[in-house]
């Protein structure tokens, strides 16, 4: 009888509701890759997933067969061929829209007011925040922004989380201006009122590509008279359910 796992391995922790136990365990593998790695040993797998040695073997053996894990000279696990052309398929059938607006609808659904999906637009030798996603608020009032609108880059909650979390060369050399930018990474969203017109207010978080690098800022904006805080956790949630799909 295989012995009982002193503590719980990473898939145990993530089971898919209903889902196949064995089949969870076989995905941890394939998500213990970081970035960098380019192959990993038995030991790695097995120290981050918290699985046995034995039970990580015969699923890689599995992993092996199906060609989504190789097995090199040196005794190590690299990632296999089949990744390379499942990535091109997905690749090829991608559409940023088709997962970004369902998240911003859900978002607006949940706190009743609008939500966008910013990104930053290269002009020159500056960059603007485009305005790429928007779903409205079902209020009468609210702030009329459309997808394909230039806004400000360095006011808005939207702005100031692109600046915070873009690159380090272009934040502000101003001690206070950096320290204010610094908070919003450590908390890992902006909550503004007034910043970018008087009578609007703004709550904005983070998303990152699958590397770690900034990619956009979704933002969820409403009359200053609306501002809830509840509204940040929606906000956030909704930025972490992008991370490493965009």
């Amino acid at each position: 009888m295989p012995r009982k796992a002193q503590s719980e391995s990473v898939s145990d922790l993530n089971a898919a509701p209903g889902g196949a136990a064995a089949v969870d365990r076989a995905l941890s593998l394939l998500s213990a890759f970081r970035p960098g790695d380019d192959a990993l040993t038995l030991a790695q797998f097995a120290e981050r997933t918290q699985l046995y040695k034995s039970t990580v073997l015969r699923l890689l053996a599995s992993l092996e067969h199906a060609r989504l894990i190789r097995r090199q000279e040196d005794g190590r696990y690299a990632l296999g061929m089949e990744v390379a052309r499942l990535h091109a398929l997905y690749a090829a059938s991608f559409s940023l829209d088709i997962v970004v607006l369902p998240v911003l609808r859900e978002l607006v659904a949940a706190t009743g007011e609008s939500a966008a999906y910013h990104v930053r637009q290269q002009q020159g030798e500056s960059w603007a925040r485009l305005c790429l996603y928007r779903i409205d608020s079902p209020h009468v009032v609210r702030d009329h922004v459309r997808a394909g609108d230039l806004l400000p880059a360095d006011r808005g909650a939207g702005a100031r989380v692109l600046i915070a979390f873009g690159p380090e060369a272009e934040r502000p050399v101003d001690a206070k201006e950096r320290q204010f930018y610094e908070a919003i990474r450590a908390q890992g969203y902006c909550a503004l009122v007034g910043d970018r017109t008087a009578e609007l207010a703004g709550i904005s978080a983070p998303v990152f590509h699958a590397d770690g690098r900034l990619a956009a800022a979704v933002t969820l904006t409403m009359p200053t008279h609306r501002y809830d805080e509840r509204y940040i956790e929606p906000v956030r949630a909704a930025a972490r359910r992008l991370d490493g799909m965009v």
